[in-house]
């Protein structure tokens, strides 16, 4: 049995001001008339039905979810208490999953990426889902680098594992190494050097394959987890979870389990288009400028405005009119109560005015 298992509780800081406590990026419709989490779930329908589909989201979204995805059944909903990273939240569903088939295969994906060739990537998924069966390896997406960029983690690999019949030749190769966001002149030898790929944060292995790793190199996580899971149904499973929940530590699978194992291989995509729209900038990547080079989803009239991000919350013709006048190189973003204006260069540090907000509210990030 196939299982999709959606990570919906990232907070999206980076695309602040739209992406809020309330409503962060998963859920909002930056690239047409469907969520992120609405595509997600679309793009590997084909692969796993409804009904095999599961959404782990924060306790406070839970409404969202149900409002993006009538369709969903209720109990395909895994809720968190709280934010904890990807490991209990891997864990968690894992444990779900146990119930219904350990040797199901898990098709782990956040909710909030962006690709183009949906066809070659459900393709991949196959192909990893066939590999994963065997229930002898974790298996990872990893994306071929473009450019040396330091806002993700980077996998190692280049020795072959095993051919895969895809579109074009490929092949699965073994993991030798994780390495953690870099700085740039690390991100640049890594691409001098070739053989490394991003961290995709997409993963591919059967349920009771994961829970073996994590008894193994996460054995406190995976004690509490179990007991959660022994509590199902009663009265106190509400209690267990949020308690267990709270004297976590954040951590993500890929520190927890995955730079641990010796099991992990990689499959490069190859060109998909992918992009997890880590900031404003990087829409840039995925939806079409004009002949200035704008990207706009506003009302705007503008002269001499190039190379620039414009969007308001409201694209209606009764919102506010966004005017320029001789700027390149800008992200303006307009919402009901914050005018972002940034340089477009400085996208990777918008966490920082949302720290700044909290001081001045009084210690609440307005994203949280």
């Amino acid at each position: 049995m196939r299982f999709a298992v959606i990570m919906a509780g990232g907070r999206g800081e980076r695309l602040w001001p739209l992406s809020r406590k309330e409503t962060p990026k998963q859920f909002l419709k930056l690239l047409g008339e469907r969520t992120l989490l609405q595509q997600t779930v679309e793009r590997v329908l084909p692969l796993v039905p409804l009904e095999n589909t599961y959404v782990v989201v924060g306790r406070e979204h839970v409404g969202i979810v149900r409002e993006q995805l009538p369709k969903l059944p209720r109990q395909n909903i895994i809720v968190e208490p709280m934010g904890r990273g990807t490991a209990p939240c891997v864990g968690l569903a894992a444990m779900r999953l146990s119930r219904i088939d350990p040797e199901g295969v898990m098709i782990v994906l956040p909710a909030d990426h962006v690709i183009a060739d949906e066809e070659r990537f459900r393709h991949l998924l196959d192909n990893a889902t066939t590999i994963a069966e065997a229930g002898t390896h974790l298996i990872t997406l990893g994306i071929t680098p473009d450019r040396p960029a330091t806002g993700y983690g980077y996998i190692q690999a280049f020795n072959p594992f095993m051919a895969v019949s895809l579109s074009t030749d490929s092949e699965v190769l073994a993991v030798e190494r994780f390495t953690e966001k870099p700085d740039k002149e690390t991100a640049e030898q890594f691409l001098d050097e070739g053989g490394y790929f991003w961290n995709s944060g997409m993963f591919i292995w059967r349920v009771d394959a994961i829970l073996r790793e994590m008894e193994e190199h996460m054995p406190k996580l995976h004690s509490e987890l179990m007991a959660i899971e022994e509590r199902a149904g009663t009265p106190n499973y509400e209690e267990t979870l949020a308690q267990t929940y709270a004297e976590q530590e954040v951590n993500s699978i890929d520190y927890g389990v995955l730079e641990k194992s010796e099991r992990v291989l990689v499959l490069p995509t190859g060109e998909i288009g992918w992009s997890d729209i880590g900031d404003w900038s990087a829409l840039n990547e995925v939806l079409e400028t004009d002949e200035e080079g704008n990207l706009i989803r506003a009302s705007h009239i503008g002269i001499d405005t190039s190379n620039s991000i414009i969007l308001s919350k409201d694209t209606s013709a009764k919102t506010r009119l966004v005017a320029t006048l001789g700027v390149a190189d800008l992200v303006i973003v307009d919402t009901d109560d914050i005018l972002l204006v940034m340089d477009k260069t400085r996208a990777q540090d918008v966490k920082r005015l949302i720290e700044i907000q909290a001081v001045e509210k009084g210690g609440k990030r307005d994203s949280e």
